[in-house]
């Protein structure tokens, strides 16, 4: 019974990775809830500044801030956003189709293209084709902090305010529920529409003080860092969720590979039986 013997042993392979699969599938369904209350908790910040940001974009104060000037783009910048590690279906696959649409566009309009990645497997990915990564963050772990994104996000923002890029988006990964993620595109800077003007009047402007300068400067800052953050928190949630439902599914087929296995285990075993049988009833009429 070599081919029984064959068979048990990979019955008992495929048992010991569902467990591991179901580990991993009860693990990314406990981090899963804890980053959604994390991307809830970070939503309200993102929009009030949001929601500012645009009522400045209608403002027409004296000083015009850089980020806020729309200028014939001969660059264009990309921050990606994606995980660290693997086994959560096809989310990075989506996101990186998305930056490569990206890059491909600007290309053909003739722009040059500056790239910043949050996520090893991004990282990985564009080294490998050999794009230009201008700054990475990675390892940001399961509780994305503000700080560890700073420096990234600074040498974008240094580019556009030095002419070195005339457009800045964010690509990465939207939470739509536990079973759907997307890959979403959305531009930074120079800013664009970011809400309702409803109710605000044909020319206004805010009282600023020190200066609008050190005021524009300071909210613009924290906008975009506050649109990068979110997206990493977003990105987390998202990978959790894909994560699990990976995780059953492999559970899952493993548990239907693993009857089908014992089918054909059954069958190879009734065959010995019947040849031992067939041996012994053969032997005996031969005495």
């Amino acid at each position: 019974m070599a081919g029984a013997k064959e068979i048990r042993s990979k019955i008992s392979s495929i048992k010991n990775t569902q467990k591991i699969t179901k580990a991993m599938q009860m693990v990314a369904a406990s981090k899963m809830r804890k980053a959604q209350d994390r991307m809830r908790a970070a939503r309200p910040y993102a929009e009030k500044i949001r929601k500012v940001i645009g009522h400045l974009r209608h403002a027409n104060p004296d000083y015009k801030h850089p980020y806020l000037i729309e200028r014939p783009v001969k660059a264009t910048g990309l921050i990606v956003i994606s995980t660290d590690r693997g086994l959560c279906g096809s989310l990075n696959v989506n996101v990186l189709k998305s930056a490569l649409a990206a890059i491909r566009q600007a290309q053909a309009r003739g722009e040059q293209v500056r790239l910043t990645v949050i996520g090893s497997k991004a990282l990985t990915f564009f080294r490998r084709i050999g794009v230009d990564i201008s700054a990475s963050a990675t390892h940001l772990g399961d509780k994305p902090q503000v700080a560890a994104l700073i420096g990234s996000i600074k040498v974008m923002l240094d580019d556009f305010r030095d002419g070195k890029i005339d457009r800045l988006l964010l690509i990465h990964n939207q939470f739509v529920n536990t079973m759907s993620q997307k890959a979403a595109v959305a531009q930074l800077l120079p800013v664009v529409e970011t809400g309702k003007d409803a109710g605000l009047q044909a020319r206004w402007d805010y009282i600023y003080e020190p200066s609008a300068a050190e005021i524009l400067d300071g909210i613009l800052t924290r906008y975009v860092e506050s649109q990068v953050y979110q997206g990493a928190v977003e990105n987390v949630a998202c990978e959790m969720a894909a994560r699990m439902v990976a995780m059953k599914s492999a559970s899952d087929n493993a548990g239907k590979f693993i009857g089908e296995l014992q089918l054909i285990y059954n069958k190879a075993r009734q065959a010995a039986i019947t040849t031992e049988l067939s041996e012994i009833v053969g032997g005996a009429a031969a005495v």
